[in-house]
């Protein structure tokens, strides 16, 4: 295994752990909103899907900031394990370098998209405040 190889095998692993942690903050936000009415999460009451929740959450900076995390580990963890699984296959040099163009492409087209909807998300929840 090359060093390029390791260092991305290693980004591989690091993203999953990264999806570990914010899904399992996406998790507690969803379904333990009883805990997190204790620290404001959920100012509209016990039901995390309430208009008046989805737009507060909207509205921090810090929510969009891990939405675009989880984007960016999902999209690397699971384009990386793909074309992990698609190298296996021991396809060509040529058909290799075509499969991480594309992925590469995908990949990044699909977090600018991610990135600006997050972003747009929050902008819209910031003008329903006015």
């Amino acid at each position: 295994m090359s060093m390029r190889q390791t260092k991305l095998w290693s980004w591989h692993v690091i993203a999953g752990v990264v999806l570990l942690v914010l899904v399992g903050l996406h998790m507690a936000i969803m379904h333990l909103n009883g805990i997190l009415n204790l620290v404001g999460y959920n100012p509209a009451g016990e039901d995390p899907i309430a208009w008046e929740n989805v737009v507060f959450r909207a509205q921090q900076v810090t929510f969009m900031i891990v939405y675009i995390l989880v984007l960016a580990a999902g999209l690397f963890h699971g384009l990386y394990g793909t074309r992990t699984i698609l190298f296996e296959l021991n396809p060509s040099p040529g058909v290799r370098t075509l499969i991480t163009t594309v992925f590469l492409i995908l990949g990044i087209g699909l977090f600018i998209f991610g990135s600006w909807a997050a972003i747009a998300a929050r902008s819209t929840a910031l003008a329903l405040m006015q």
